[in-house]
């Protein structure tokens, strides 16, 4: 008996199909809620309440459409974005990208450490046990696994955010309250609340989730007639990303913010949930960070081997062999060892790392968001698969919305007093 159908296929066709496809656009989207991005969150819901989830409405559209032109390169040109830019921006110009990208990276996977030990310190592991474990446990993960395998656990470690749903209806949240506020949002407009609006909205996009992206629909060798099923991958990756920021956001205001509790980080969030929704809602703050922050540990040294060795011409990929790709392993197994090594220094100045590689990550976003679009607009890359004018309206706008925020990100510590 033929089941039911959508268009010429029967619908379990379509779910096989997408099944399959699965991957890209869900990972590269969860994994964007980092221990940098939870920290944000959670800072936004103690200090404004429910008044900045409205910023989660913007953040979602400009990812969507970010991350669907990314994917759409990945399929039609075979190529990896560091690969494109090369060929069509020379090396030197690569160079200094791709220069500044790693230091920011290295930062951005030190942080991602230091989310892993303060998130298990409240279990009363010490990060001198933590962070090498878990440094150890990524690095056989990638070195010794294949893509598939991988792919399959990164997607339970997104599925595994979503506990953070748990932790803020824990905290007993007022849901008209919250819909008042996405409407009429009321908060003191000053540099503090402009900054937290910017970091919201700035932390949904950032330069490694482009080459990523691109690298891994590459990996999965999709093709252009399975595009409407990555397109619902990239759809669904966004949203997951959105609904685990507004529960993060939600969890704090309904317990933090009312309580006037002041935070500086995600792990004083978890610590402070403890006495407000109770043990449990704390511990399960606290397991969302350290997933969280593995998860990235994980993704953001690959997706930095990736793009380096793409756009330097050196073979990269999990599926390949040490002896196959020796620069790509020794440079995933360099940043996974400066990480750690940094995290585990007494009294290293882990709030000047961070801030230092957002100041660089916030300097070349807008360089790979335009090299990207003009990439993307080219005929002889894209053939047919160019940009609608639609496209390039929102495209271009959302660029410039990212680049004004990026520059006020950086230029407004100078305003400060």
């Amino acid at each position: 008996m033929p089941g039911l159908k959508i268009g010429r296929r029967p619908i379990w066709r379509n779910l096989a199909i997408f099944m399959a496809i699965l991957g890209p656009g869900i990972i590269t989207g969860s994994v964007d809620n980092d221990a940098g991005g939870i920290t944000t969150y959670s800072v936004a819901g103690a200090l404004y309440g429910y008044n900045l989830i409205w910023t989660l409405i913007p953040s979602f559209l400009v990812l969507v459409i970010i991350q669907e032109m990314n994917a759409r390169m990945g399929i039609v040109t075979g190529k990896g974005l560091a690969d494109l830019i090369r060929e069509n921006a020379g090396v030197k110009i690569t160079f200094f990208i791709f220069i500044g990208l790693l230091i920011a990276d290295i930062g951005n996977t030190t942080t991602e450490f230091a989310g892993v030990a303060g998130s298990l310190s409240i279990f009363g592991v010490s990060k001198y046990i933590s962070v090498p474990l878990v440094a150890v446990m990524v690095w056989v993960l990638v070195v010794k696994g294949n893509y598939k395998i991988a792919e399959r656990i990164f997607i339970v470690f997104s599925l595994a955010l979503l506990m953070y749903v748990v932790s803020a209806l824990m905290g007993k949240p007022h849901w008209h309250e919250i819909g008042h506020a996405v409407i009429h949002p009321d908060f003191p407009v000053n540099s503090r609340s402009l900054a937290v609006v910017i970091g919201i909205i700035g932390t949904t996009i950032a330069p490694w989730m482009q080459f990523y992206m691109q690298s891994t629909v590459i990996e999965k060798g999709l093709k252009m007639r399975q595009y409407k099923y990555v397109l619902v991958d990239v759809i669904i990756g966004c949203l997951a990303t959105v609904i685990v920021a507004f529960f993060i956001m939600v969890a704090c205001a309904s317990t933090l913010h009312v309580n006037n509790v002041v935070i500086n980080e995600a792990r004083d969030a978890a610590m402070a949930l403890k006495p407000l929704a109770g043990e449990i809602s704390s511990e399960v703050f606290a397991f969302g960070l350290f997933i969280a922050s593995i998860f990235s540990a994980t993704i953001l040294p690959l997706a930095t081997a990736f793009y380096v060795c793409e756009a330097f011409g050196f073979e990269a990929g999990i599926d390949k062999k040490w002896k196959e790709a020796p620069e790509f392993y020794w440079l995933y197994s360099g940043i996974i060892v400066l990480g750690v090594i940094i995290i585990l220094i007494p009294n290293a100045p882990l709030i000047a790392i961070t801030l230092w590689s957002q100041i660089i990550n916030g300097l070349l976003l807008p360089v790979v968001l335009v090299c990207m679009i003009l990439l993307v607009n080219n005929k002889k890359i894209m053939g047919t698969h160019v940009n609608k004018p639609f496209q390039n309206i929102i495209g271009w706008s959302s660029i410039a919305v990212l680049v004004g925020l990026s520059l006020m990100l950086i230029l407004m510590p100078l305003f400060k007093g």
